[in-house]
């Protein structure tokens, strides 16, 4: 049995996100999950962060979306559901990353979450995390290499090592393949999102191109990246950084 996690905290009462917050575009979704609260409950514990770093992916004529030219597969199917729900894929055949369903309607758009400012669960998370990075050392180096070294490594780990990326993010939450399609608005789910405590202003969101999408041409330059500035938590990233007030379509 997962262990539940209760919205009234000593820090305050959260507010689950409700269904219609999600169904809009995804532009404008990014930067508003900016603030919110992701909670995952699990068998082994609960964890939760503050999302920091947000992209968004617009449907089918983002060359860099999923759903590119309209293409549906059995992976991108949940695109194509109600807004609000768990679109979970993997890359390099290794790292799970977790994106929000957006809208408007059923129009196949996403956001993907890539940083967290973790708020609870953190030894859970560097356990987690510290077991993924030994078993990758085991696989990758000869066995003399890597008998003394992966635990020496991760035990060095920091708090922003622990989810500041899509891929770490997801190992440090537990967010894996059988979170694809939960709703983050529904209680019953374990994988939710919490409304931000405060709302924050345009002037504390920075953009910038998304990162890692060089194959979409044009559409990899676009300031489509959202994170609170100066956050310590947002992922490291070369990409020069623009007012929000500056964005594209």
């Amino acid at each position: 049995m997962r262990e539940p996690w209760h919205s009234d905290r000593q820090e305050g009462t959260y507010r689950l996100v409700p269904p219609s917050f999600y169904n809009r575009p995804a532009l404008e979704l990014a930067p508003c999950l900016l603030g919110s609260l992701l909670v995952h409950e699990t068998t082994e514990g609960i964890t939760a962060g503050i999302v920091v770093e947000t992209e968004a992916y617009a449907g089918p004529e983002d060359r860099a979306a999923h759903s590119f030219a309209d293409r549906r597969s059995e992976r991108t199917a949940i695109m194509y559901d109600t807004p609000g729900k768990a679109y979970i894929f993997a890359i390099y055949g290794m790292y799970w990353c977790c994106n929000v369903v957006a809208g408007p309607g059923r129009k196949p758009e996403a956001v993907l979450i890539r940083a967290l400012q973790p708020t609870e669960g953190i030894d859970l998370m560097r356990a987690r995390r510290s077991h993924r990075a030994q078993l990758h050392s085991i696989a990758t180096k000869p066995p003399e290499e890597s008998a003394s070294s992966p635990l020496a490594k991760t035990r060095t780990l920091s708090d922003q090592q622990l989810t500041s990326g899509p891929g770490r993010l997801c190992q440090a939450m537990g967010i894996d393949q059988q979170c694809y399609g939960l709703a983050f608005f529904d209680p019953a789910s374990p994988l939710h999102l919490y409304a931000p405590q405060e709302s924050l202003s345009s002037a504390a969101i920075a953009t910038g191109p998304r990162i890692g999408i060089a194959y979409a041409g044009a559409w990899a330059t676009k300031p489509w990246r959202f994170w609170i500035k100066g956050n310590p938590y947002v992922s490291a990233s070369k990409a020069p950084a623009s007012k929000l007030g500056h964005l594209s379509p």
